[in-house]
């Protein structure tokens, strides 16, 4: 008997105790939202089941909750949501559970309540361990308050991701080595250092528009990635992926994972992004970005579904590949056949930038370094 296809389950909570000035996600300010909350639980519930009623039998792959702030849910609401996901994808197997938290100590005092919903790995956007520069990213918490959760949340949930924020203005490369390194002796399983990323439509983004935030340019950003590389993987880090890196196999994020490996997703919240095989198609999907046109869809038609795009082989095949290369394993040649790439693969793999080999493409750690770059290249 053929085992049913595996499904992910990316659930979006869109509220935050404050909103960050680099963010560009889909969020709301917390405060006097209750009665909406408790109405958006009944919806994303409603969602869930409406959306994969067409699916036929699947199998439960992996739960992330993102967004926003999940860790402000309340835990119960939480439970319902995995409760339901475990019963419309039966499964054997051990499901990876992820929850976005931030360090803050009114969060952490309910990391007892998330792991018994159901939680057993939790995602900590501390970004930084100076409380400067926690200041500057708009932060909520202290660093000896992210100390304290990163504690908390690996004695409570055991896995433990913590995200960082480097290339910062005026950030040295000690400055950039001493929290890192701080970061790593906490013990943490899995560590994503991200660059600094300024999005049009953020604070940061009219900052620098104004000419009052100045990134620091192409060569620094290059020598604190490079130093990062070094640095984590001295520690025992494999860069499985651009921006994550994992003590060994068993600790590299399976939801993510199962994204980039091009797995069906089903995309659940205001806003959610989910990617489903509908009538033999790979279809993209979207949900309603308001949480009142997300409640209104659900209400009206039992999904929160804005859009539902069906991919052509050729866009399929694209995506697989920007998704694929930003993996160390990279993507099958036969998932991008229909790209007819042959051509640029071996001008890129010549140039030192990809490899292809055993059926598979990669980009070489040259090639990730200026992976956008490589992308364009093939698809342009």
């Amino acid at each position: 008997m053929t085992e049913p296809a595996a499904l992910a389950v990316y659930l979006h909570w869109p509220y935050c105790a404050r909103i960050c000035p680099y963010c560009d996600f889909n969020v709301y300010r917390d405060r006097g939202r209750a009665v909406e909350q408790a109405q958006l639980v009944q919806a994303m519930l409603a969602d869930l089941k409406h959306q994969t009623e067409s699916l036929g039998p699947r199998r439960l792959a992996s739960i992330f909750f993102g967004g926003g702030t999940p860790s402000l849910m309340e835990p119960a609401a939480a439970a319902r949501l995995i409760e339901l996901a475990r019963h419309l994808f039966p499964t054997g197997d051990t499901v990876e559970i992820t929850l976005e938290a931030n360090p803050t100590d009114a969060e952490t005092a309910r990391y007892r309540a998330f792991a018994e919903a159901g939680i057993n790995r939790l995602s900590l956007g501390v970004q930084s361990l100076d409380d400067t520069a926690l200041r500057f990213l708009g932060r909520d918490h202290s660093a000896d308050e992210a100390r304290r959760a990163i504690e908390a949340a690996q004695a409570t949930f055991g896995r433990v991701s913590v995200d960082m924020i480097y290339a910062r203005p005026d950030q040295s490369a000690e400055a950039w080595r001493t929290e890192l390194e701080a970061v790593i002796a906490l013990g943490p399983e899995h560590i994503s250092p991200y660059q600094l990323t300024i999005e049009a439509g953020t604070a940061f983004g009219r900052a620098y528009g104004r000419g009052t935030l100045v990134p620091p340019d192409e060569d620094i950003q290059e020598d604190l990635f490079d130093q990062t590389q070094t640095i984590l993987n001295g520690a025992g880090f494999e860069a499985y992926e651009v921006s994550n890196h994992a003590r060994g196999p068993g600790a590299q994020s399976a939801h993510n994972l199962n994204v980039w490996r091009g797995m069906d997703y089903v995309g659940i919240g205001p806003g959610a992004h989910g990617r489903l095989t509908l009538a033999g198609a790979r279809t993209a999907t979207v949900t309603h970005r308001r949480v009142a046109d997300y409640l209104a869809a659900v209400e009206a038609t039992g999904t929160g579904w804005a859009e539902t795009d069906t991919l052509s082989p050729v866009e399929a095949a694209e995506e697989r590949l920007m998704l694929g290369l930003r993996t160390t394993e990279g993507v099958a040649l036969r998932d991008i056949a229909a790209l007819d790439l042959d051509a640029r693969i071996t001008d890129l793999s010549s140039d030192g930038f990809l490899t292809a080999e055993r059926g598979r493409l990669a980009a070489t750690p040259r090639g990730r370094k200026v992976l956008d770059s490589v992308v364009r290249a093939l698809l342009v």
